[in-house]
Formats: structure tokens, sequence, C-alpha cells
């Protein structure tokens, strides 16, 4: 009977996660899977990893070859959540960035870190009340973007406008994203964090520099909803992972 119910909580965190046409479903299901199976049947529960010491949990989502979501284990809602900046809050992006190697381990053949990313939405373009970071394949045409504005990518913001929305980028010379923590970065570019953190998605992509050494993209967008941008950052990736079949 606990094997059906956890097949069921599944299903509903694929269907809930699936981009802004689940509405039909319930915004707290992630959160319900995660604090009623995950946590208290870290064994044998539907998420595939389960730290409550650190603080999060991570789902393989039914949308997608390979799409996991890491979630917290404590109840965070998202971008808005003042938890997310504080000092001792845990490494969210860093423990989802080690989830990439899960998303290798469904495909056909392993992909390199410029060919992963992560994304969280803003409050305006998810369909989830916990927060969750996506961490699946890029689309091909937006690696390809990155790659061609790396030269002039630095430590400061710079306008990188992808599908048609108003992106704006910053890189960081880092092998991994420990420390690097994206939310408190966001958060000290803004005047008032917990007005405006809601409002914004953040997408983290590999990339490799032009010396050959490894970084990291960081991206943000925010909602404009006279121009019909929900800041939903998810847009970034491919979940079909077609990166994979490239030459």
């Amino acid at each position: 009977m606990k094997k059906v119910l956890w097949a069921v909580g599944l299903l509903v965190a694929g269907l809930a996660c699936a981009r802004m046409g689940a509405g039909a479903h319930s915004p707290d299901a992630l959160w319900r899977i995660v604090h009623e199976q995950c946590v208290p049947h870290a064994a044998a529960g539907p998420c595939e990893e389960t730290d409550t010491h650190a603080g999060y949990a991570v789902l393989k989502d039914r949308v997608g070859i390979g799409q996991y979501l890491l979630i917290p284990t404590q109840r965070i809602t998202g971008m808005e959540d003042p938890a997310i900046t504080r000092g001792d809050a845990p490494d969210y992006f860093a423990y989802a960035w080690r989830q990439t190697v899960r998303v290798n381990h469904r495909l056909s053949r392993s992909l390199p870190a410029e060919d992963m990313s992560l994304a969280i939405n803003s409050v305006y373009g998810r369909s989830q009340n916990q927060l969750h970071i996506h961490v699946d394949c890029i689309r091909p045409e937006v690696r390809a973007a990155l790659r061609q504005a790396a030269a002039r990518l630095g430590p400061d913001w710079a306008a990188l406008p992808l599908y048609g929305h108003a992106y704006r980028a910053r890189l960081v010379s880092t092998p991994d994203l420990s420390g690097v923590r994206p939310f408190a970065l966001l958060a000290r570019d803004m005047a008032d964090p917990a007005r405006e953190m809601g409002r914004h998605t953040l997408v983290i992509a590999g990339i490799r520099q032009a010396d050959g050494r490894p970084g990291f993209v960081i991206l943000d967008d925010q909602v404009d909803l006279v121009h019909g941008d929900r800041a939903s950052g998810e847009e970034l990736q491919d979940h079909t992972c077609q990166i994979r079949s490239r030459p």
C-alpha cells in the first residue's frame, strides 16, 4: 500500500510542476510529498535522496527525461521567502548542482557541465508554493548564446536578452557553486529584497571560460506582466535534453 501511495505522490509531483498548465493541482503537492513521505521514509520514500541535516530532498520529476527537483525539507515557499537569504540557510544551489550527476545517469551519454542548468521560477511563474530548483539540460540555443556572450561577461550584471525577455547575466569564475549563494547575491543588488525577490527568477548554467577554466553564468529576469514575462527561468531549460544529440 505504501508503494502505491508513493507512486501516486510521484505522479502528483510531476503534474504539479509541469509549468503553469497544472493549475488544477494543489500548490502544496511538493511540500506534502517531501514532508509526509520523503522525510519520514528517507530510505524507501519517493525521493532519491533526503538529507534532513543539510536540509534538502531530491525528487525525480515525471516531466522530462532526466529532470530532478531539489526541494528544502523545511517549509520555504519560494523566491519571496526571507529564509533563503539568511546567513545560515542551506547552500541550495550548490546542493542542486551536484544533482546534475543524476541527470546524466538518465541520459544515453554523459554531458559536460556547460550543457546543464538550474532554474527557480518567480512567484508569478511557478505552480508550487514550496521552493524547488529544477535541475536539467539547458536549451541548445541558450548554450550557444552564452558561449557567444562569454567574453564580455564579468562579475557585474550585464544585459543578455533571451527568449524575448530582459535577462541579465554575470560570470562566476569557480569550479563549483559552493559558497556562491546566488539568492544572497541577487538580494544584495536590491533596495528592498523583501518586496522584490519574489518577482525574480534565477538560472545557473555551466560555462567553459576562454582560458578553459570552468565557471558559471548566473541569469536573472524579473516579472513584466505587461509584456507577458512571468519570470519563469525554467523556459531556458530543455526537459527533452535535445542537446545530448548534438554532434
